[in-house]
């Protein structure tokens, strides 16, 4: 776990303690996701190799710089749908692809259901996987395979809000180069016995999908 970064951002903590309120109406969680992974991706994105680029000023040229990679965005379906709109906000310039992901609630593995994410080539690009909630880690771990192995990409940082440990130690442990970067580790799994199904995060926040887009009651 030593590439796991939890924010300590005040706003950040602010932000998580009304996104997890279960009060909050589904408008403004789908705002407090957009305003937390702008915030998450200023730290996580801190590191990015620049180039010098040159640029002519109304009164003189000025010296500054410019991306040396293309930054690429991979939401997972649909619950990273939120977090894209926060991460083009942040970079408007960067590209968006898209990866479909759904958990089997009797497995908890991973299905693909679409991927528009892994067809070309993202070698030499800066790819941030964007996934509200890191529970069991299978579906960014999913994700990390199909960008690694079908399209080549060698810098891939994963950007989430809420995380378990045993999510953190799952997608650390596939891929130890991976950054995580959350706003919150939460304490654990939900297992037999608890009132929600197995597998989910604990204190957590709920369905992140269905809590954006309103398609539950809880």
């Amino acid at each position: 776990m030593r590439r796991l970064v939890v924010s300590e951002h005040p706003l950040v903590r602010v932000l998580v303690t009304r996104l997890r309120d279960r009060a909050t109406a589904p408008a403004d969680f789908r705002g407090l996701v957009g305003r937390l992974t702008m915030l998450l991706l200023h730290e996580a994105l801190a590191d990015v190799v620049t180039v010098p680029h040159g640029v002519a000023t109304p009164l003189a040229k000025s010296e500054g710089a410019d991306l040396a990679a293309p930054i690429v965005f991979v939401p997972i379906l649909r619950a990273g749908l939120g977090m894209a709109d926060g991460a083009l906000a942040l970079w408007p310039d960067a590209e968006v692809r898209h990866l479909g992901l759904y958990r089997d609630e009797a497995t908890l593995a991973p299905v693909v259901y679409y991927d528009r994410a892994s067809g070309a080539s993202l070698a030499g690009a800066t790819v941030v996987v964007l996934d509200p909630m890191l529970a069991t880690a299978g579906s960014a771990i999913a994700a990390v395979d199909r960008l690694t192995s079908l399209s080549g990409a060698t810098d891939i940082r994963f950007v989430g809000l809420i995380g378990a440990p045993e999510g953190v130690a799952a997608l650390s442990a596939a891929h130890p180069g991976v950054p995580i970067h959350l706003a919150a580790l939460d304490d654990r799994l939900t297992s037999q016995g608890d009132p929600w199904p197995p597998g989910y995060i604990l204190p957590g926040l709920g369905d992140a999908g269905d809590r954006q887009f309103a398609t539950s009651a809880d």
